[in-house]
């Protein structure tokens, strides 16, 4: 019996019923199928009913749902669009603010000078993905606002490389110009590069496979390649310690201007099955993850004002940059928010302090704690107020 509870088999078939469910919890509350399904994985997990553990296997589908999922987004835009130099300052200021904020914060629960510059580290992330598939099943994702929000969301993962490059550094005492640099060099290197790749060759050999007899034949080949692509652009932004869902995502804006004609239909249809599929498992694994068992009433003190913190600095951080460039104020207040969920980002963040013995258990468990909330919380706000009145 054992052997059949944890063959992939039956994970899979759990996780999709998991996923499910979640979707008509979100219906029957009246929001995003995001926070159904991260309310299933919080009840299936290890705080309620301990069907489901956070293994490698959970893990793997889980990472795989979150590079489709940021492929797919990716095809709604034009890099050109989303690269501004207005972009850039929203996500520097939305940086800086929480990194400074949170590392006080942490002085002030008498946390140490190593685990205070990592929790200030883990505040500056973004999770593009828990936003971006909001603004997707809202309709938003063309609209100017939207188009912030994933531009900065993308420039603050480079950013909070460099943050991370930077606070090991501080901790370990070994911070120089030099190795700043070669990290924020790989990065913006590895950008550049995938984007004139993309565009001067994958692009175009799209076009060129769609018009060939085999496209013809199979259309399906047409997502095949393209799904190649993404991973292995997945892959190369792990290379260089970006965050693999930047890589997908810049493979899905390679070819979000191609035109296909044969191959069309199969290649989004694919995509969007796909990312269906991989993504549940992906928002059911941010609920699985937390064990609510393991807070004490002092790390719920933490957790609560680390909460409220990291929603804080965001909504000032990049509210207020795009406020003073004209934005509005409802559409300023839908950025902040927009950029508040941590989720997987400062989760790998914590989980790099605790392996290096940077922060103990309950830095780590207020951690992942705040991810989660402001994970749920920020969708529960764009989709119950602020976006619903939204231009």
């Amino acid at each position: 019996m054992s052997a059949i509870l944890n063959s992939i088999e039956f994970q899979m078939s759990l996780l999709m019923f998991v996923a499910l469910a979640g979707y008509f919890i979100a219906y029957r509350i009246n929001q995003s199928a995001v926070v159904g399904i991260i309310i299933m994985g919080i009840i299936i997990g290890p705080s309620l009913l301990n069907w489901v553990v956070y293994t490698n296997v959970v893990a793997t589908l889980a990472h795989l749902g979150a590079v489709v999922l940021l492929f797919t987004i990716g095809l709604e835009f034009n890099i050109k669009d989303i690269w501004k130099v207005r972009y850039v300052i929203i996500a520097l200021v939305g940086v800086i603010v929480p990194a400074l904020s949170g590392y006080f914060l942490a002085g002030l629960f008498n946390y140490d000078y190593k685990a205070s510059v990592f929790i200030g580290t883990a505040l500056t992330a973004t999770s593009i993905a828990i936003t971006a598939n909001v603004l997707r099943e809202m309709g938003k994702l063309q609209t100017e606002t939207a188009r912030v929000i994933i531009a900065a969301a993308v420039i603050d993962d480079v950013l909070g490389l460099l943050a991370l490059s930077t606070s090991q550094g501080l901790v370990s005492g070994d911070l120089t110009w030099t190795s700043v640099s070669i990290a924020l060099a790989k990065a913006v290197a590895f950008i550049v590069i995938g984007i004139i790749l993309g565009r001067l060759v994958f692009s175009r050999l799209l076009i060129r496979l769609d018009a060939t007899k085999i496209a013809s034949r199979y259309p399906e080949s047409i997502f095949i390649f393209t799904i190649m692509v993404a991973f292995l652009y997945a892959m190369a932004a792990e290379y260089v310690n970006l965050s693999a869902i930047v890589g997908s995502f810049l493979a899905g804006t390679s070819f979000a201007s191609v035109r296909l004609t044969r191959g069309a239909a199969a290649f989004r249809e694919g995509a969007e099955h796909l990312q269906v599929i991989f993504a549940s498992i992906f928002f059911v694994s941010l609920g699985v993850i937390m064990n609510l068992h393991s807070v004490s009433l002092s790390l719920l003190w933490f957790v609560l004002a680390l909460t409220a913190v990291a929603m804080a600095t965001k909504i000032i951080g990049c509210g207020l940059p795009a406020f003073f460039q004209r934005m509005g104020l409802r559409d300023s207040l839908v950025v902040g928010v927009g950029m508040v969920p941590r989720g997987e980002v400062a989760m790998i963040v914590a989980l790099l302090g605790l392996n290096q013995a940077l922060l103990s258990q309950s830095a780590y468990a207020g951690l992942i704690l705040m991810s989660l909330l402001t994970t749920v919380i920020a969708p529960l706000i764009l989709r119950s107020w602020l976006f619903k009145r939204a231009a």
